[in-house]
């Protein structure tokens, strides 16, 4: 495929802001492409080069190296670039202009670009390190804008910059592939559990295009790849958690610390965080409990890890363990901050997959492999059946410091759902008490410019709730208190490089920000109460046909970025959340 033909498609994508609309888009993408480019392809929709979990150098390149780069390539003075890019704001569509009035002044035709080239382009870019490299980068790219034509330009730019601006969702392009490779939408399951066991879905689109579908179901589980995590629902309430259950539940202590996937083989063990990146290096501790407690050849299991006080032995908060997250120093920090594991699922030991079997059975099985001590344990648990049994067992997780508890289905059916966000486990964390204190993940995805003391940063912040029907974003409050100085000025770094002029196409919302952004970071947010709000589109018509659900008086947490805009808070949870609300109030 020519990448002036990837070009125009990404343009006709970035026109619409209606899923299907998209989805079609994709569908004759791919059904142009060659299957050999395919996954490549996948790459560059997606804005990456490769997984995240390959631990491969990514694309991301500085503001300014690209400027500068675009300015040998269409040979003028890096301050005109920089002063176009100040009045446009989108560094695409001004290397598209500056192409444009090149291309103009030019008698001689490029040679076509190929999306290989330009992919194999881009890769060497990504993996150019040492002494001068930030010169041979710019060399390389330059290069690369001078052979392309302006659309070609703005999005080369954008996939260097990583500002790829879409819109499009891991789930549509699913979607397309089934269409694309098997003529049926029905067989996205397919294709999606594929995805949900080898977390690389240039992977699975070049399987589905080369091999077929009986390829994608008879996909297998490999140690050293990560599967995507599962995920729980939320309810406040233990009668309805019991119900929902099927009158018993298994009850874990629900821990204040960063989720894990470790992966043994022999005696290597890689861990993945729950966004699928490798945190090894962050805890080489744990690396070691994996080594020496776990008694299987080859295992992947789930755990959470947690900071520990050695002189009290009570676990730290979740902001202080994210100071693992630091890439110097690290063996200064393990001796600062030690860790403890606590176990809570596997899904892989020494040739059988457990994702498939029920969580009684993985539970018994990690029970059997855990070597339990000091440093590792499994987490601690036990059969419920009534739910004063369960709140009691709430009450004892809160007092040794717990988030809360989480519930999990005993029944038959109830296996490990990889990618989903399941009711077979349902979290219960704080309760209703004296206003609303259990706090919710949200997406930012526009702000509000401040004003006085605020001038110069962002004021106020749209913040929403993420729609897994829908794969939308809904608005669910502005938020403007919580906010340190120093908050401020990293919420300004964060969200500068990931600005748009228009809103997102997967955000809904009824209020103009002044400002949009891609959905890419989460926060976590504490309010007062859930109310009816006509402005907020968060479960629209749902409660009431006029109104959607908002939180008042909401207050910046902080940083979640353990967790993907994916793994926000849904609507369904703030639907159960509301109503409890409303119950608290008599």
């Amino acid at each position: 495929m020519l990448y002036k033909d990837l070009a125009e498609y990404y343009a006709k994508l970035e026109s619409t802001t209606k899923r299907l609309e998209m989805t079609d888009i994709l569908t004759d993408m791919l059904k142009s492409a060659d299957a050999e480019e395919i996954r490549q392809i996948i790459y560059l929709t997606q804005g990456k080069l490769h997984p995240d979990w390959k631990n491969e150098p990514e694309l991301g390149l500085a503001e300014r190296t690209a400027i500068q780069a675009i300015a040998q390539a269409v040979g003028i003075e890096t301050d005109k670039v920089q002063k176009a890019l100040n009045k446009i704001g989108d560094i695409g569509i001004v290397a598209e202009e500056l192409v444009k009035n090149k291309s103009q002044m030019t008698i001689f035709e490029q040679e076509p670009l190929k999306v290989i080239d330009v992919y194999s382009k881009l890769d060497k870019i990504a993996k150019t390190t040492g002494e001068g490299s930030n010169k041979r980068k710019i060399k390389i790219l330059a290069g690369l804008i001078s052979d392309a034509s302006p659309l070609e330009a703005r999005y080369i730019l954008r996939t260097v910059t990583g500002e790829m601006r879409l819109g499009i969702a891991d789930m549509t392009i699913l979607d397309a592939l089934a269409l694309a490779f098997t003529g049926d939408k029905a067989n996205r399951e397919f294709l999606e559990r594929a995805y949900n066991l080898t977390s690389d879905l240039g992977e699975v689109a070049e399987l589905i295009a080369t091999k077929g579908l009986n390829a994608i179901k008879n996909i297998k589980i490999i140690v050293g790849r990560p599967i995507r995590m599962m995920a729980a629902q939320r309810l406040p309430n233990a009668k309805e958690i019991l119900e929902k259950m099927g009158g018993k539940c298994f009850a874990e202590y629900k821990y204040d610390g960063e989720r894990i996937q470790a992966h043994k083989d022999g005696e290597t063990v890689v861990l993945y965080s729950r966004r699928q990146e490798q945190i090894s290096e962050q805890y080489p501790d744990v690396c070691e409990y994996i080594r020496k407690y776990v008694k299987a050849k080859q295992a992947i299991i789930e755990g959470e890890c947690v900071a520990i006080d050695l002189s009290t032995g009570k676990m730290k908060p979740f902001q202080e363990l994210m100071q693992r997250k630091r890439k110097y120093d690290i063996s200064e920090k393990v001796k600062e901050l030690p860790v403890k594991l606590f176990t809570f699922d596997v899904l892989y030991v020494d040739g059988m997959d457990y994702t498939l079997k029920a969580f009684t059975e993985r539970r018994n099985k990690l029970s059997k492999i855990i070597d339990e001590s000091s440093e590792i344990t499994l987490t601690t648990g036990k059969e419920i059946h009534t739910p004063e049994e369960l709140l009691d067992f709430f009450d004892d997780a809160i007092a040794e410091g717990c988030e809360g508890i989480m519930a999990k289905s005993m029944s038959e059916n109830a296996i490990y759902q990889a990618g989903a966000r399941s009711w077979l486990w349902v979290k219960l964390k704080k309760s209703y008490q004296e206003g609303l204190t259990d706090s919710v993940d949200l997406v930012i995805v526009g702000a509000f410019y401040g004003r006085g003391k605020r001038a110069g940063v962002y004021g106020t912040i749209l913040a929403a709730a993420y729609d897994p029907d829908t794969d939308t974003f809904q608005t669910v409050c502005k938020l403007g208190s919580g906010f340190t100085e120093d908050d401020l000025e990293v919420l300004k770094q964060r969200l500068e490089p990931i600005t748009l002029e228009h809103k997102h196409p997967r955000v809904v919302s009824e209020i103009d920000a002044d400002i949009w952004f891609q959905p890419k970071y989460v926060i976590e947010v504490l309010g007062d109460e859930i109310t009816l709000s006509p402005i907020h589109t968060c479960c629209k018509g749902k409660i009431s046909q006029d109104a959607g659900l908002a939180i008042r008086f909401p207050r910046f947490i902080s940083w979640r970025d353990d967790k993907s805009p994916e793994e926000a808070t849904t609507p369904e949870e703030l639907i159960n959340m509301y109503k409890q609300f409303l119950e608290s109030k008599g």
